[in-house]
């Protein structure tokens, strides 16, 4: 946020002067009285007490029934379920990865569980298989057990981003108008009943982003605290220090279990570790503080410190515990490297098991960067925001049952695609934050704008390596975000005229419904309801989707 003229109490009054408009201290360009400086830098939330929780709830509870309605079928590993379930039992038992016999899946599924082999080389950190075993050792090693965790995390990031909303366009209406929107996204209802691990980590960034957005307000009270009465800081002074930051340390806590789950999330970490930074300097800025050319840089090394140390820190932190299970273990793949490989010169001074964790981090690194085999439903990263290419989990065809026999084929898919409706308006939409967060410099609307670049462009110089759609569940919901802070300028705000807010009111309950409808006439695809096949073969609207 930054401040004009008007916003320092130390300023002369201006007026009009040679037909041109000037700012008059204390007013905006219209003449109009500012607010007080603590609420233009902390807005007050909605008066609503419990009601601020009622509608976020029934949301998240018919999202619940969506996604654990029927959650144990198909009663079969689905698509990537043929890894994660199996190492978050193998967890349970050996607190590391261990391979699994030939045709395990098999074995499991008829109640055979002495399936293991030898230690397991892995491709992901364990704390989303963590998530999983949760579920497996509370219902069983079965498709319900190792699916119910993930169908949890899916029903609570929707009231997530409902509280989310709430708090940065102070409005519930809106809070509840974005979580019912990513209630609906075909692809959020699929991988909410698939044990996969991109959700959970959607999730806890979606969490820590939450939880960063207290942290501002926060600290915006403790800066409006410091400048009054005067409306600003002593001259020359930066204002409070806020070196204790007990909200941060919660976000780097859940960025770190985002991380410790998939490695995509650390670019997210990284974007919205500077974003928060970047909040208190324009707080700094409203407060009157001083920027004095010297010790200006040392006061925003020392904010930047302080970020970078509760955020980033905490969630290192975080993602090393998550290796708890490994480090402790005599067996974990490549657990011996460091002792098997004596080190020279500084990197002597690290424990054997630091530097076994290292090289196995290097292994993995490899692995990722140097895939090369070829997948059908493989997709470029340039599609993702506008459903070009969605992934077929699962396909059963010539389903038989009432209706089906004779002439009549019928299919069984889950099919993990975006509510298409949905991400094409968003694309709208995001192109319009990027509008009003650099030319209308509203704060507001560059978290979706940074949430998309940080989860979405860094998949680009990948493009070469099989990549597939279902990872844009990362990208979900900023672009949800920034859909409904655009409807919510497009409702207007609530002083304005009834005809502009009835007009505003239509077009958002209009978009709403749109994505009601879509989202129905999809549903058969996202939870393998068995259909005509003419009836599927509507449903494919291009033939990319096929």
């Amino acid at each position: 946020m930054t401040t004009t003229a008007s916003e320092r109490a130390g300023d002369a009054p201006q007026g009009r002067s040679g037909g041109q408009q000037v700012l008059v201290a204390g007013r905006d360009p219209d003449g109009r009285p500012l607010p007080p400086l603590r609420q233009r830098l902390c807005p007050p939330l909605p008066d609503d007490g419990i009601r601020g929780w009622i509608g976020p709830l029934l949301i998240m509870a018919f999202a619940a029934v969506l996604r654990i309605w029927d959650l144990g079928r198909p009663a079969k590993f689905v698509f990537d379920e043929t890894y994660y379930p199996k190492d978050a039992f193998s967890l349970l038992k050996f607190g590391v990865e261990h391979q699994f016999v030939d045709k395990a899946n098999e074995r499991i599924l008829a109640g055979d569980l002495d399936v293991f082999d030898g230690p397991a080389f892995i491709v992901h950190p364990p704390a989303g298989k963590w998530m999983i075993a949760a579920g497996e050792a509370l219902f069983g090693m079965d498709p319900f057990g190792w699916r119910i965790a993930v169908a949890i995390m899916g029903a609570l990031s929707i009231l997530v981003m409902a509280r989310l909303v709430r708090r940065l366009t102070r409005s519930t209406l809106l809070g509840c108008v974005a979580a019912f929107l990513l209630s609906l996204d075909g692809l959020h209802l699929v991988e909410s009943r698939i044990a996969l691990l991109d959700l959970p980590a959607m999730f806890w960034l979606l969490l820590a982003v939450a939880v960063l957005l207290i942290d501002r307000d926060w600290a915006r009270r403790r800066f409006a605290d410091a400048a009054e009465p005067l409306g600003r800081v002593a001259a020359g002074t930066w204002g409070p220090t806020l070196l204790w930051r007990p909200w941060r340390l919660v976000a780097g806590l859940c960025f770190g279990v985002a991380c410790a789950t998939k490695w995509n999330a650390a670019i997210a970490l990284a974007a919205f570790g500077l974003l928060t930074w970047a909040w208190d300097v324009g707080a700094r800025r409203a407060v009157g503080a001083a920027f004095a050319r010297g010790a200006n840089l040392a006061r925003l090394a020392l904010d930047a410190a302080v970020a970078f140390l509760t955020v980033a820190g905490t969630a290192v932190v975080v993602y090393v515990v998550s290796w708890s299970g490994w480090l402790a273990s005599a067996d974990g793949y490549d657990r011996t490297w460091g002792r098997d490989n004596p080190a020279h010169g500084l990197s002597a001074l690290l424990p054997d098991a630091i530097r076994s964790l290292w090289h196995y981090h290097a292994e993995i690194w490899y692995f990722h960067t140097h895939l090369t085999d070829k997948h059908q439903y493989a997709s470029s990263p340039l599609g993702w925001l506008v459903v070009a290419r969605p992934v077929s989990f699962d396909w059963t065809d010539n389903v038989g049952g009432a209706g089906c026999g004779g002439t009549n084929r019928c299919v069984q898919e889950i099919l993990g695609i975006g509510t298409p409706v949905l991400w094409w308006m968003s694309v709208v939409a995001l192109v319009a934050c990027l509008v009003w967060w650099l030319a209308a410099r509203d704060w507001r609307f560059g978290i979706p704008v940074v949430g998309v670049a940080a989860t979405w462009l860094p998949w680009f110089q990948y493009a070469n390596r099989p990549i597939f759609n279902f990872y844009a569940i990362i990208i979900l919901p900023w672009m949800i975000i920034g859909l409904t802070l655009v409807l919510g300028k497009v409702l207007g705000p609530r002083d304005a005229s009834p005809i502009r807010r009835m007009w505003g009111a239509a077009v958002l309950g209009g978009v709403v419904l749109l994505v009601v409808l879509n989202f129905a006439y999809i549903y058969p695809l996202l939870t393998g309801q068995t259909i005509p096949y003419d009836a599927w073969r509507q449903r494919m609207w291009f033939t990319s989707w096929v």
